[in-house]
């Protein structure tokens, strides 16, 4: 798992990515999307790695999370993680 953050006048481009060789579908939820499976379908490379791009707003904290053929799963490079009482779990930050 990977987290590129690339800064610019106002926003930040986040790449995420996921080593998934054995998954069909990986979406990212969070904060940002309304936790939408939808709104960001991450791209199987020829690796079996997912890989997404997302424009967040600058200094600001989201909570995410990947959801790997139906399963929730947790970056092991978030910035933090942030207990969340309706999933029973922890879901993982980002800051940008």
């Amino acid at each position: 798992m990977a987290i590129k953050k690339q800064y610019l006048k106002t926003k930040c481009k986040v790449t995420f990515s996921i080593d998934a060789k054995e998954a069909n579908n990986v979406s990212l939820v969070g904060s940002f999307n309304n936790w939408s499976q939808e709104e960001v379908p991450l791209k199987k490379l020829k690796s079996g790695v997912f890989k997404g791009t997302v424009d967040l707003a600058k200094d600001t904290s989201y909570e995410f999370r990947y959801i790997v053929d139906g399963v929730y799963v947790n970056d092991a490079e978030a910035d933090d993680y942030a207990w969340n009482d309706y999933a029973g779990a922890e879901n993982c930050v980002i800051t940008v």
